[in-house]
Parts: structure tokens; C-alpha cells; sequence
């Protein structure tokens, strides 16, 4: 048997039906990030030894008939900018290339507490800012369907992982669309949740008000296995709230299907009116005819504040960029130059200049002159307003629909040589940065691949905390797809 190609729930069962142990399959999960990663680049870190140890932990509960979580023996990736205790936490940067993290984020506490087993740290966009690895200082992350092409961003460690059998689930986290652009380009499932569901300590931030833990996946079904777990609100996280709609039991049964019947989506018509690829349109066009099919019903719908979306997000996000990488001083943690240096401030200048990439000082320059002086009201506190306003628009839509639905992202997984300026990277993120805007769960879904083995993801966006019925919709929708 290839342990490696089930699911992880399909793994799960096999645990309770004694066909093979948690230590079988998590060799061959080993085995196979050897074989692969060295021409995919997913993995940072390989955490073998913990790994293989958590294995036979989790054999001997087995043999002992302890009650055990379903999570149990799962074989998990974690992205390496979310803290593993006495492991590497890197962020994909120079700056801490040799950091090792001295506790665990809580929902890495929770992966632990119910048995998971976690295989190592994988690669992403440097402090997870960018939409390709290409930024990461340990190198771009290939796409496991066409080794030509990028596996997306921030989370294309995540997403590849899945994708190539390395991890049978990932751990990601969402800016504006980190979990779900990935998980289009390399065919996995993806979903990043209400804002708040999931506590943030211990995941390095980028954008406090944005940031979120995201989970990739094969399946509905394997997001909802681990989602259960992570769920909760978090005395050491203060944005953290908790969402029950993450943490309940699911009807996984052939009747499934009929939770499309009668739900409305709405499709904005700013990106109707778009320049999609034709590949990309196509396969919306035969979404919505998959949906209309099932009984649900799919509308055009204005959403004038949505042309406004990317300016506003990438000066906010900016914005808190600048203040959050102010920690990165050189004195407490990270990366410090060798250049002899007289004064503090030049022991800052060079330790920075050496230790960041060229994107992430792109975003800390633009967000400190967007912060700096008059910029403040005329650029960031606008925006402020702007994303209320956005806010607003998509809560008077969700009144009268249930969920939104638009590609994942523009285009096809780009080559790894494409060159695209940063303008046009930012452009792209038009799909998945409403969510991140306003806080709503947000899930991408693969479309069956085409003779080239590329697939195209589609997105549902709910209301938020109403991410049991967008779960619900989207496993309805991979049933569809599968008939």
C-alpha cells in the first residue's frame, strides 16, 4: 500500500482499523521528502527524528486502546514562519536564518496535544511577503505538477508539500490570499477562516489586522479534521475569538451534495468585466453551471468598492509591515553583520541591509512613508476609511446571498523565470484580498486538471463565522465535481 496518496482521514481510519501503523506511514512520508525535495524545495527543515518519535508515541497509544484524536498519527507540515519548539524558524529570511524557536505557538500546541505528527518547516515568500517563494532566501519552491512553474505564495512550501504526498496537511497562513492562491496552483484545497477563529501566537505577523493561520489540504474533509483542533480562543492572542462553526461534526455522506440546493452566490461584476485568462474564465463558467445544476443559484452583483481593493489593502498592509519589522533589530535575535560598526545605528543599518531581501525592504520603505508626517492622513487613515466602506458593501451583498464566488487568481501558475514587476504581483491578489479586508472565511477549490496537469481554484467567500455552511457548500461542490 502507498500511504503517502490517502487522505488524511483515509489514514486515520486505517489507524483505528489496525492496517498499519502511524511509524509505517510516517517513513514512507520521510522517504518520499527525500526522493522529491531536492528537485521541489518545499521543506526548510525536516524534523526526522521528532517525527519518528511522535510515531511510536502514537503506535503505543494505539496498542494500548487509549481514546485518541482524530488528528492522531496525521503526518503534517507546518510553515516556517509559525513557531515549532527547538526547531529552526527561519520566515524564509537571512535575518533568522538560525533561530531557533524557544516555545510553540498555541495551535502547534494543539497539533501536539491531539497526536499529530510533524514532519518539519516548510519554504515561503521571506516574512511571507510575495505570491511566489521567489523571495525566500532559501530559493523558490517548485510547483510538484510542472517543475517549470512557481507553486505560489506566501505558502507554496504548504501547498507543494500537499501536493507532492510530503504532508498529508499543512499549516499556512493568509495575508491576502497566501492560502488559497497556492493551493490553485498546485491543485490542493485550501482555507483560510473568519478572522479570529484561529489564535496567531506564535505565528511571526506581518499584518496584525490581516493575518490569519490557514489550512491546506487534499480534500473538505481533511481541512475540517484539523480545523477542529486549532479552533479557540487564546488568552494569549487578544484578536483571537473562537468560531464553533469550526468545530462540529460533519455530514460526510453521498447526500451532502443536495447543501448547494437553494443557496445564492453572488459574482461581483468588477470581475466579470475583467481580462481573466481564457483558461480561467472557462473553468468559472463551468463552476457556476456545476452550481446551477445542484440547485443553487448564481447572480451578477455590483460591488463599486471593490475597484478600490488592492490600493487599500497594500497600503494598510504596508503601513503595519513597517511597524512589525521594526523588531528585527539585530540585538535581541537575528541576523548581525560582521562589518566593524562604531555607532548602534550603523550596526543597524548593515545588520538590516544584509539580513532583509529586496522585497520585504520595498514594503518596509513604502509603509514607513505612507506612515511618515502628512502621508498618514492622506494615504493610511483614507485607506482606513475605504476598508470600511468595502466592509459595508459586502455585508449589504451577504444580506441577500450566502457566499461570493470568483476564481482564486487571475492566471495559470506562472514559470519560475516569468518577469513580473512587484506592481503586477499586487494586482493579481484581487480575488482573495476581499476576505482578508474584512475578515471573512474564504476557501479555494481546484477544478479538475486539464491535459497540461494544471487545474484552475475556484474561491467561495462567506459571511463571517458562518464557515460551518461555507465548509458545508464547498464539500457539496467537491462532490459535485467528483460524480
Amino acid at each position: 500500500m502507498t500511504f503517502s496518496k490517502l487522505k488524511a482521514w483515509e489514514i486515520a481510519q486505517g489507524y483505528r482499523n489496525r492496517d498499519f501503523s502511524c511509524e509505517e506511514v510516517t517513513r514512507e512520508f520521510l522517504d518520499n521528502i527525500k526522493e522529491k525535495d531536492k528537485d521541489i524545495n518545499a521543506y526548510i527543515t525536516v524534523t526526522e527524528k521528532m517525527a519518528i518519535d511522535q510515531a511510536k508515541k502514537v503506535d503505543e497509544k494505539f496498542h494500548n486502546r487509549e481514546e485518541m484524536s482524530a488528528l492522531a498519527g496525521v503526518p503534517i507540515s507546518i510553515k516556517d514562519n509559525i513557531s515549532v519548539k527547538d526547531v529552526k524558524m527561519t520566515c524564509g529570511s537571512k535575518m533568522l536564518e538560525n533561530y531557533i524557536a524557544p516555545y510553540d505557538a498555541s495551535l502547534v500546541k494543539k497539533i501536539k496535544k491531539n497526536d499529530g505528527v510533524i514532519l518539519g518547516k516548510v519554504n515561503l515568500d521571506e516574512f511571507a511577503m510575495g505570491a511566489s517563494t521567489r523571495t525566500s532566501y532559501f530559493g523558490v519552491t517548485k510547483n510538484p505538477l510542472d517543475l517549470t512553474r512557481v507553486s505560489g505564495g506566501s505558502s507554496g512550501g504548504s501547498a507543494a508539500s500537499v501536493s507532492a504526498n510530503m504532508a498529508t496537511i499543512s499549516i499556512g497562513s493568509d495575508t491576502g490570499g497566501s492560502v488559497r492562491q497556492p493551493s490553485s496552483f498546485c491543485k490542493t484545497v485550501g482555507m483560510k477562516p473568519t478572522y479570529g477563529s484561529i489564535s496567531r501566537f506564535g505565528m511571526a505577523t506581518m499584518a496584525n489586522t490581516f493575518d490569519q493561520p490557514g489550512v491546506i489540504a487534499n480534500d473538505v474533509r481533511d481541512l475540517t479534521m484539523m480545523f477542529n483542533v486549532i479552533e479557540g480562543r487564546d488568552e494569549k492572542d487578544a484578536t483571537s475569538v473562537g468560531n464553533p462553526g469550526l468545530n462540529f461534526d460533519f455530514d460526510f455522506s453521498d447526500d451532502s451534495i443536495k447543501n448547494l440546493k437553494g443557496k445564492k452566490f453572488a459574482i461581483p461584476k468588477t470581475y466579470l468585466n475583467m481580462d481573466l485568462n481564457e483558461r480561467v474564465s472557462g473553468e468559472l463558467n463551468k463552476a457556476i453551471e456545476i452550481l446551477k445544476e445542484n440547485g443553487a443559484v448564481v447572480e451578477e452583483y455590483e460591488i463599486e468598492s471593490l475597484n478600490h481593493v488592492i490600493e487599500t489593502y497594500n497600503i494598510l498592509v504596508n503601513g503595519e509591515i513597517s511597524s512589525n519589522m521594526a523588531r528585527f533589530d539585530s540585538i535581541r535575535y537575528g541576523h548581525r553583520t560582521d562589518k566593524k560598526f562604531e555607532t548602534i545605528e550603523e550596526m543597524y543599518r548593515a545588520s538590516r541591509s544584509e539580513g532583509f531581501g529586496d522585497e520585504v525592504k520595498r514594503r518596509i520603505m513604502i509603509g514607513t512613508h505612507i506612515l511618515s508626517m502628512d502621508n498618514a492622513d492622506e494615504f493610511y487613515y483614507k485607506a482606513l476609511k475605504v476598508r470600511g466602506l468595502i466592509k459595508k458593501d459586502m455585508d449589504r451583498m451577504f444580506k441577500d446571498y450566502d457566499f461570493m464566488i470568483c476564481p482564486t487568481f487571475p492566471v495559470l501558475p506562472f514559470k519560475i523565470d516569468d518577469d513580473m514587476s512587484p506592481v503586477e504581483m499586487y494586482q493579481a491578489d484581487l480575488f482573495t484580498v476581499p476576505a482578508n479586508i474584512v475578515g471573512s472565511p474564504s476557501i479555494s477549490l481546484p477544478m479538475p486538471a486539464g491535459e497540461d496537469g494544471l487545474s484552475v481554484g475556484i474561491e467561495f467567500t462567506g459571511k463571517r463565522f458562518k464557515d460551518k455552511d461555507l465548509l458545508q457548500a464547498s464539500l457539496a461542490f467537491e462532490r459535485s465535481l467528483n460524480k
